[in-house]
């Protein structure tokens, strides 16, 4: 996926949503932004499928030398598929954060969430001003 193409939330998580089966599928994953700041990355735990989320749950954590991280979903559903490989290969978070490194896919019952996500443009903007 190309990070031009995603919606953001402001705490870093980025999110492609696909309704062509129907159903609208939201894949979820933290921008490399986030993985640069965590630093070096030690942990990961997921939200495991069939859990059902509102826009704001936490669908995990990453955990750092220097933190523990909550990763937040910006919709509400149900984890329909979590990328259970990632915790074993974390570097796969810092080699290719917009593809291989997506987090948990969920089946959006809400997109009230949808509406407050930022497009590319503005979610640089604001990681320019955390710096």
């Amino acid at each position: 996926m190309k990070p031009e193409e995603l919606k953001y939330a402001k705490t870093h998580e980025w999110v492609h949503i696909d309704d062509t089966s129907g159903d609208k599928i939201a894949t979820l994953g933290i921008s490399s932004f986030a993985i640069e700041q965590l630093n070096d990355l030690v942990y990961m735990e997921l939200a495991p499928v069939g859990k059902q989320l509102g826009a704001g749950d936490s669908i995990g954590e990453i955990e750092s030398v220097k933190a523990v991280s909550d990763v937040y979903s910006p919709v509400a559903g149900e984890v329909v598929e979590s990328n259970e490989g990632l915790a074993d290969n974390l570097d796969t978070l810092k080699d290719d954060a917009y593809g291989a490194g997506w987090l948990v896919k969920i089946k959006v019952s809400d997109d009230a969430g949808l509406a407050e996500l930022l497009d590319h443009a503005a979610y640089e903007k604001q990681c320019a001003e955390e710096h």
